[in-house]
Parts: C-alpha cells; sequence; structure tokens
C-alpha cells in the first residue's frame, strides 16, 4: 500500500538531490574550463577540484533516481560537505573560505533534509533496495 506522504517527501528529497546534481555539474564544468588558464602552482589543485565535483554531480544523480540505492553514499557526502565547511570557517583567511562555507554549508543542510525526507537509513536495509526482496537460498 502506497503512502502519499512518504511519496511525497522522497519526491522533494529527489528533487533536492536533482538540483545538487545540476549544481555541481556547472561547477564542474566551470572549474574545468578554467583549468587552462590556472598556473602551473595551482593546477593540480584546481583539477582534483574540477573533477571532484564532477564525481559529485554523478553521485547526487545517481542518489536522486534511486535515494535508498546506496548505502552510505548520502552519508558521505554528508560528511564530505561538512568537513569543507567546518575548515572554511575555521580558516576564515584562506582564499574562497567564505564562499566554501556558504556554498557547502548550505549543501551539508540540503542533503541532511534530504536524509530525513527520503528515510536514507533504509538504504542499509537489503528488502529496500531498489524494491527488491531478500529471499533465503537453500
Amino acid at each position: 500500500m502506497a503512502n502519499p506522504a512518504a511519496d511525497r517527501r522522497t519526491t522533494a528529497g529527489r528533487i533536492l538531490l536533482a538540483m545538487a546534481a545540476v549544481a555541481a555539474a556547472g561547477g564542474a564544468v566551470t572549474a574545468i574550463a578554467d583549468l587552462s588558464g590556472a598556473s602551473l602552482e595551482v593546477s593540480m589543485v584546481a583539477a582534483w577540484r574540477g573533477f571532484g565535483l564532477a564525481v559529485f554531480a554523478g553521485l547526487f544523480a545517481l542518489l536522486a533516481w534511486r535515494p535508498t540505492g546506496y548505502p552510505g553514499v548520502l552519508e558521505l557526502a554528508i560528511a564530505h560537505k561538512l568537513a569543507l565547511t567546518l575548515f572554511a570557517l575555521a580558516r576564515p583567511e584562506a582564499a574562497d573560505a567564505a564562499e566554501v562555507a556558504v556554498a557547502d554549508g548550505l549543501l551539508t543542510i540540503a542533503l541532511v533534509v534530504v536524509y530525513v525526507l527520503v528515510d536514507a537509513r533504509r538504504a542499509w536495509r537489503p528488502a529496500d533496495r531498489d524494491g527488491a526482496t531478500v529471499r533465503a537460498v537453500g
């Protein structure tokens, strides 16, 4: 039996994840396009950032598609974004620290909201992945 309220919460979570995927993809495109102008001193860090944003875009897209299909991925994304936020707040003199603190801080909040909306802890229960039922063999 379908639960309309749970379906609406899951849909809202999926929309937030899709928005995060689009934002990360846009950031990746911009960062990767800027690589050609990056100095040799910062080119590896700039590449790491651009390609990392591309990976996060993919992860957020996968999570939007199946929010409870990948146990641990949403938790890792939350931990990563929280760590970046806290580091930026601890090092306000660093280049782009304020921008990172705001962007990753808001994303951390959004991901925690998604976690609650989609009840992501269900991802750890095999019976809930893909709607498949786990059956004992033997």
